[in-house]
């Protein structure tokens, strides 16, 4: 009987051993993610932790794609990135992952710049710096294809996001496609004009945060702490209170820009404040129908892994219905913590 109890003991000890309460989500510079540069600073985050029992460290990464690799390594229990490069990266990697909060969609916060050129046409023929495969390269197709250019009449050079701002200042390079707080600082260099912009393919590119799934269904106290911090921060930085202009000011220095440069980075984003602005957008067919679109890029690139037999290889699982391999579903968009907010139920 001895023997037994100290067993159960021990059972009991691993378990709760094993059990977490510390996490790790990322972010890197954009209007639609330093908001959480805000919430740690202001212990938005914590109080939400410490509402659930648990702890959340908030990391910046500087170098966008690298902050992805590292959540696909499991380095990060969550981070922030586009709804394509969660599909091409984590997805396709097989990480099963999950877009907790649907914070924004890109409405001219992505953008194609030319030096010396006008129009979208001009680029034929012209050298493209961007990153590579990123939604950057998403949107020099798209651009592409709304002048009946392909990809075989430019050519691509891979360029960190960190590095974007000085190569487009040196002689040799005359086109970019690169997304904000860079996008304004190249578009305002001396005979530089913006070509092609995501308000022109409104919704298609989407800015997320995601969380590992397994780590979700395991501590959904983590999915609550982190939409309820989510939707505290959003509520501090709406409107035009002192409040509200604090917070976008504390941003915007953190963007490298002042008070209206980030105004104006907030003015080509389509930002959702509240959970049922971001429920819309989540729950309709448009997100089915995008995630299609990017799947057929995606896989016309390569990007979803070798062997990957055609776009619809990868499963995505949306409130509209399954895009893909509904046996191979490795991105979900799960309204469930959003509803929670809106219902009051965090």
């Amino acid at each position: 009987m001895k023997r037994f109890t100290l067993f159960l003991l021990l059972v009991m000890l691993s378990s709760t051993a094993s059990a977490r309460d510390s996490f790790k989500i990322c972010w890197s510079i954009y209007v639609g993610w330093v908001p959480w540069a805000y919430g740690a600073e202001q212990g938005i985050v914590k109080k939400w932790a410490d509402k659930y029992g648990i702890n959340i460290e908030v990391v910046q990464i500087n170098d966008y794609i690298e902050s992805i690799n590292q959540y696909s390594m499991g380095e990060f229990d969550a981070c922030t990135m586009t709804n394509m490069d969660a599909l091409t990266i984590p997805a396709a990697g097989g990480v099963d992952s999950t877009a907790l909060i649907v914070g924004d969609f890109s409405n001219g916060n992505d953008g194609i710049v030319l030096k010396g050129k006008d129009s979208m046409a001009d680029i034929k023929g012209q050298t493209v710096n961007l990153v590579e495969l990123s939604v950057s390269h998403y949107l020099l197709a798209r651009g592409l294809e709304s002048v009946g250019l392909t990809e075989r009449d430019v050519q691509v050079v891979n360029t960190s996001d960190a590095d974007m701002v000085a190569v487009y200042a040196t002689p040799g390079v005359t086109a970019v496609a690169t997304w904000n707080p860079l996008l304004s600082e190249v578009a305002a260099m001396p005979d530089s004009h913006l070509v092609f912009d995501s308000s022109q393919i409104p919704g298609e590119v989407i800015d997320l945060l995601i969380i590992n799934t397994e780590t979700l269904a395991a501590y959904p106290a983590l999915g609550k702490a982190l939409t309820g911090a989510w939707y505290e921060i959003m509520a501090h930085m709406n409107g035009g209170d002192e409040r509200a202009t604090a917070a976008k000011t504390f941003l915007a220095e953190l963007s490298g820009t002042d008070l209206a440069g980030f105004e104006s980075q907030l003015a080509s984003t389509e930002m959702f404040y509240t959970p049922a602005e971001a429920l819309a957008l989540t729950n309709s067919e448009q997100v089915k129908a995008t995630m299609q679109t990017v799947a057929e890029f995606s896989h016309k690139h390569g990007l979803l892994g070798e062997g990957a037999p055609g776009a619809t290889f990868i499963g995505v699982e949306t409130p509209a219905g399954v895009y893909g391999d509904s046996n191979n579903i490795k991105l979900r968009f799960d309204p469930t913590y959003m509803q929670m907010a809106l219902d009051g139920e965090l």
